[in-house]
């Protein structure tokens, strides 16, 4: 076998390791496991797990560097490596927390390199855990093994830089050294402004639930998040019963989300805008579906007919009128000459009732 040039001590641990290896890629697969299925356990999003076992050459050149430091190959800390990729910087904290309660931490050899703030180290700004898994797999409650963690901006840095920096043994010039720093930099602000963003927003979705559970819907911006939890108060379910009704119809349920461009061009600003709608042309929009169904057999209704005939009733009474149904189907269902004769339609129907 290779021998790397290795002094006695350094062929020992490596056949040590040679020796260890099938033990090694048992532990692999089981510590993975163990990870992937806690982070999916606690509803966290990464973009990967990756890990590797340590080639018999990449250890063979550490050996040959500092193999004196090591009294066996148990000592070596990263023959196995597991490494998590988050979205956000916030992230890593609750990996490790993960982490901290999966395994045994070495506390002494792990090191987070967060803390270190060296100018160019953006790119390696991640957590490294040194763990061991006693019970986990049989042999390798001696083993440790390295969990690194880091965000997904931290991670295309180091590759790069490894890529262009010291792996291609040529020093980089200043000049590139200094833009790659000045580059560093601006990654690292945008991870920390990604993570600043998605905390805001999570703040704003709470702070609406607030509004929208206390039923202050005014002071609530109309906008597909806050429309997406109006509709989760079911808010036309009772005027869809009550058309339904007239048929003894089943009520198919559809998507509402298309209907929100049309209420933003209706001047829709707020939830509250959208409730009063709903409250103070309810009469109306059921007087119309009276008309459109009751003179049908329809047992199946689509559950947007009391939203249509809200929109209907509203442009309508605003003194929209045709121009104005025209231009509800169009952002709709997209423009159409048929609409023109469904607004027609509308209109009569309308008249005849009174609402115009």
């Amino acid at each position: 076998m290779e021998s790397y040039g290795l002094d006695p001590h350094g062929l020992a641990l490596l056949e040590a390791y040679r020796a260890l290896r099938p033990c090694l890629e048992r532990l692999e697969p089981a510590v993975v496991s163990k990870v992937r299925a806690d982070i999916a356990d606690k509803g966290l999003m990464v973009t990967a797990v990756d890990s590797r076992i340590k080639k018999e050459s990449s250890l063979a050149g550490k050996l040959s560097l500092k193999g004196g430091k090591y009294g066996e190959v148990t000592d070596v800390t990263d023959l196995l490596g597991v490494r998590v990729i988050t979205f956000y910087s916030d992230d890593v904290d609750k990996i490790a927390s993960m982490v901290e309660n999966l395994f045994d931490i070495d506390r002494e050899n792990s090191v987070d390199k967060r803390k270190m703030h060296e100018l160019d180290s953006f790119g390696y700004n991640s957590l490294h855990y040194v763990c061991r898994a006693p019970g986990l797999v049989p042999g390798a409650d001696d083993i440790r093994f390295e969990v690194q963690i880091r965000t997904a901006l931290q991670h295309v840095w180091a590759t790069l830089y490894h890529d262009t920096g010291y792996k291609s043994g040529i020093e980089i010039p200043r000049e590139y050294l200094r833009d790659m720093n000045r580059l560093a930099g601006m990654l690292e602000l945008v991870d920390e402004q990604f993570c600043r963003i998605r905390t805001g927003i999570t703040d704003y979705r709470r702070r609406v639930e607030t509004l929208v559970a206390d039923g202050r819907l005014d002071e609530v911006a109309l906008d597909g998040d806050t429309y997406r939890r109006y509709l989760l108060l079911r808010p036309f379910d009772r005027l869809n019963r009550r058309i339904a009704a007239l048929n003894q119809a089943e009520i198919q349920e559809v998507p509402l989300i298309q209907f929100l461009p049309l209420l933003r061009a209706m001047g829709m600003e707020t939830l509250g805008d959208l409730d009063r709608m709903v409250r103070e042309r309810w009469e109306d929009a059921y007087q119309l579906a009276v008309y459109q169904l009751g003179v049908t057999d329809l047992d199946i209704i689509s559950s947007s007919v009391a939203l249509q005939n809200l929109c209907f009733a509203y442009i309508l009474r605003q003194g929209g009128g045709r121009a104005g149904l025209r231009r509800m189907f169009d952002t709709l269902n997209g423009p159409s000459d048929s609409h023109d004769i469904l607004a027609d339609m509308i209109c009569k129907q309308a008249e005849t009732l009174k609402i115009i």
